[in-house]
This record gives C-alpha cells, structure tokens and sequence, in this order.
C-alpha cells in the first residue's frame, strides 16, 4: 500500500493522508496546506522565499544541503608556454636570457630607426606639399589677374 503524499503549496513540507486544508477559490484552483500558519501567510500574501520556515527559503539560502559530500576538487593549473605569433618559443627564451643593458640597446636603436622612418617620410610630405602649394599660389594669380581685366569701374564713393 503506497500513501498519497501532497506538498503545503506554501511552506513545501509534506501532507500525509487525512492532514492538512484546502484551500478552493473561485476559478477553480485547489491550493494544499499543511496547517493553518501556511494558509494564514498565504492568503496575506506573505512571499514564502522571505519566511525562515518554508522550505523555498532554505532552499534559497542553501541552508542543509550537503556541502562536505559535494566539495569539488579543484585542478592545479599547469604554467604552458606557447610562442607568440612572429617568435618561437626559443627566440623568447633566448631573448629572456640577454643581459638587461643588450636589450636596452637593441630596444634604442629600433626606436631610433622607427624615428629616421617617420622624419623621412614627413620630409617627403613636405616637399611634395610645397610643390603643389606654389602651383596653387600660381593659379590663383592667374585668375586674379583675369579677373581684374574684366571688372567694370564700379561707382563707389559717388554722393547724389
């Protein structure tokens, strides 16, 4: 014989057969309660998650769980080297066993060629801007002096 167990739709404890109350609104929906504390809380709307007692709430503060039992155990992380794109693993390495100043060294005179590179290039800006700066300057006296061949005398200055 197998005993029909209903749940308090309130706290979340069991209702053993002949227990509990019914609870029938009027759309038809039957809510089970353990005893009338549950029924009470829920027809004042009490939000069960809030109230120590109610099973919802040990749930959500995780209060009698087994927590030795589950502990998982963590892994050791394992330190991996990989080379980076454009260096091998030994380039790194050997670069990692240089003395400070020979680094220091390479580090100043790559800086020193990006330097040359940039100054070069600015230079070759420069002297094809002014190339195209006295062709404009050119052109713009040109029209100018168009133009004032076609003006008419304008009358300014002129009383009536």
């Amino acid at each position: 014989m197998s005993l029909k167990l209903d749940l308090c739709n309130f706290s979340g404890y069991k209702i053993y057969p002949s227990r509990g109350i019914r609870l029938a609104r009027t759309d038809g929906k039957i809510y089970n309660f353990v005893n009338k504390k549950s029924r009470n809380a829920y027809l004042m709307k009490k939000n069960p998650r809030k109230i120590a007692w109610t099973v919802l709430y040990r749930r959500k503060m995780k209060k009698g769980t087994e927590q030795d039992v589950s502990k998982k155990r963590t892994r050791k992380t394992t330190k991996f080297q990989r080379s980076i794109q454009g260096a091998t693993l030994e380039n790194i390495l050997a670069k990692r066993n240089q003395k400070p100043e020979v680094r220091k060294a390479q580090r100043e005179q790559v800086i020193r060629s990006q330097k040359e590179k940039l100054k070069a290039k600015k230079e070759a800006k420069q002297s094809t801007k002014k190339k195209t700066d006295t062709k404009a300057v050119r052109a713009a006296q040109k029209k100018i002096s168009k133009s004032h061949t076609k003006s008419k005398p304008t009358r300014s200055g002129v009383m009536m």
